[in-house]
């Protein structure tokens, strides 16, 4: 089935209008999601937010996205050529596409065309950044855009008519401006009627993981002594009593590791969960791959052992990482076999993580350590070789090329049979850019999160030593003593050594240090 949704074999495409929302990528629509996925250009608009745009990319990296600015006109005219060419345009555009004057010229300007477009909504900006900021509108608010609006005479005029239409009725103004509009922005509102006391939050970069909302009153916004001087760019203004409530419903700013600074030493196809796990706390999360994961040199030594499962040659396998379950998973695809391979062969895996990649793989682990997810909990837990209940003494531990020999030595010692055999290599990764460097040694990240020995060892070996103030969370105790072994500190480890409490444990100490600080304050 071929992505390109061509019309009709008659040459001409359409032409889609989609809002992209706000800025999150995760308040992206069902209806938008499969609109892009149906298209063969997309054209975006620059104030679409990089977030919603690399999101695009990594789900549909074989489709070309093209920024467009200029005249309504003239986007219009790029759009419909690429139409007329049999394709589905998408036209990706920042928040809901009929609240932006620009857009609906554009579609206006399709429609004096033979294309037929279509329209899909969006999550729109005025509304949804000041949820995010904890502001609730209630009904009748007011909103206006004011991106194409110039602090001039004639916006000042439109700003106190607005200010006149509000005031009295204790409904709430939203409004999109730049950062630099603020003061005179204000300054008209105060003009037009609204007391210099009215309640105002300015946020930008709303709804992403590098929200910021400043709060005040709109005579000091006017006076610029509202402390909002570090705004920059884009910002949306919600003005009115509402305003106050926010102490109560801000609910994205106040997550455990909103804003925090997260670096995530793992290769990108790893670090997805956890990059996800830690947005979800509100933190940005930052991945830097310390280590490549590639193919044993000779192939010889894996076929042999793949093929020894399918002929009984094992009473078990051992998975020790989630890469290991991988290079098996490759390995049968490449020569054509499942999970049926498994059939009569016992698994088990070093912890609940690698557990979880078996299972997708459509196989139940018999055994999980109860205690420590280590080498050591997995030994604690394994049983002894019997001659009468084990017909077969031969356990397969497909592992890393660089693996220690705990689990190998501990096997043998209850009279198992071992065959070790490298799956996979690991090699160190290239050293990150100059300044991600700097930022891991000067203290520019809040926190770290190791998952491995290798992760620490080649972190330092590649960028440096985290700086003393970056809080340093592991994922189990090896991980540990190999930070201990490079002079880290070690504040965060869970007691299940897998990603999802990894990320719930630091999300809980961040809150803990909070509460911590609120109550120094207190004091």
């Amino acid at each position: 089935m071929t992505r390109s949704r061509k019309q009709n074999g008659n040459g001409k495409g359409t032409v889609v209008f989609v809002g992209a929302g706000p800025g999150d990528p995760e308040l992206l629509t069902g209806r938008a999601t499969a609109a892009i996925a149906g298209a063969d250009v997309v054209l975006v608009d620059a104030d679409v937010s990089t977030a919603v745009v690399e999101a695009v990319r990594e789900a549909h990296p074989d489709l070309e996205l093209t920024t467009v600015s200029g005249e309504p006109a003239e986007v219009a005219k790029g759009a419909v050529a690429a139409a007329k060419n049999g394709n589905v345009v998408v036209r990706l555009v920042a928040g809901d596409p009929f609240t932006s004057d620009a857009v609906v010229k554009e579609a206006l300007a399709v429609t004096r065309t033979s294309v037929a477009f279509d329209v899909v909504p969006g999550v729109a900006i005025g509304t949804a950044v000041p949820a995010y900021a904890g502001v609730p509108l209630g009904a009748g608010s007011i909103q206006a855009d004011l991106r194409a609006v110039d602090a001039s005479v004639d916006s000042a005029g439109q700003l106190a008519a607005l200010a006149a239409a509000v005031t009295g009725t204790g409904s709430p103004l939203v409004l999109q401006a730049n950062a630099d509009q603020l003061a005179a922005t204000a300054a008209a509102l105060v003009e037009g009627g609204l007391s210099g006391n009215t309640a105002v939050v300015v946020t930008t970069e709303g709804t992403g993981t590098a929200q910021k909302s400043v709060a005040g009153k709109l005579g000091a916004v006017a006076e610029k002594s509202a402390g909002m001087d570090t705004l920059t760019g884009p910002v949306v203004v919600t003005v009115g009593a509402v305003v106050d409530k926010r102490a109560k419903l801000s609910w994205w700013e106040s997550r455990p590791l909103f804003g925090w600074r997260v670096l995530v030493p793992r290769t990108k196809e790893q670090a997805g969960d956890m990059s996800d796990r830690l947005r979800a706390y509100g933190a940005v999360p930052v991945e830097v791959p310390t280590i490549a994961v590639e193919p044993p040199r000779s192939p010889a030594q894996m076929d042999r052992a793949v093929k020894g499962l399918v002929t009984g040659r094992y009473g078990w396998i051992v998975f020790t990482s989630t890469n290991a379950v991988r290079a098996v998973r490759e390995k049968f695809t490449e020569l054509g076999l499942d999970a049926r391979a498994f059939a009569g062969v016992k698994v088990a895996c070093v912890g609940q993580q690698t557990a979880d990649a078996v299972r997708e793989f459509g196989i139940v682990p018999e055994l999980v350590p109860t205690g420590e997810q280590t080498s050591e909990g997995l030994l604690a837990d394994f049983p002894p070789y019997d001659d009468v209940f084990d017909p077969i003494d031969r356990v397969l531990l497909p592992r890393a090329d660089i693996a220690t020999e705990t689990l190998a030595a501990g096997l043998k010692e209850r009279g198992w049979e071992i065959d070790d055999v490298t799956a996979y290599r690991t090699v160190r990764a290239a050293p990150p850019a100059a300044a991600v460097r700097e930022a891991i040694k000067g203290g520019g990240f809040d926190a770290v999160c190791f998952t491995s020995s290798s992760t620490v060892r080649n972190l330092v070996g590649i960028a440096g030593k985290p700086h003393a103030r970056t809080v340093v969370s592991v994922i189990g105790p090896a991980t540990a003593a190999s930070a201990t072994e490079f002079g880290l500190r070690v504040d965060v480890q869970p007691e299940v050594a897998a990603v999802g409490p990894l990320v719930d444990a630091l999300a809980e100490f961040a809150q803990a240090r909070r509460a911590e600080a609120e109550g120094g304050e207190g004091q």
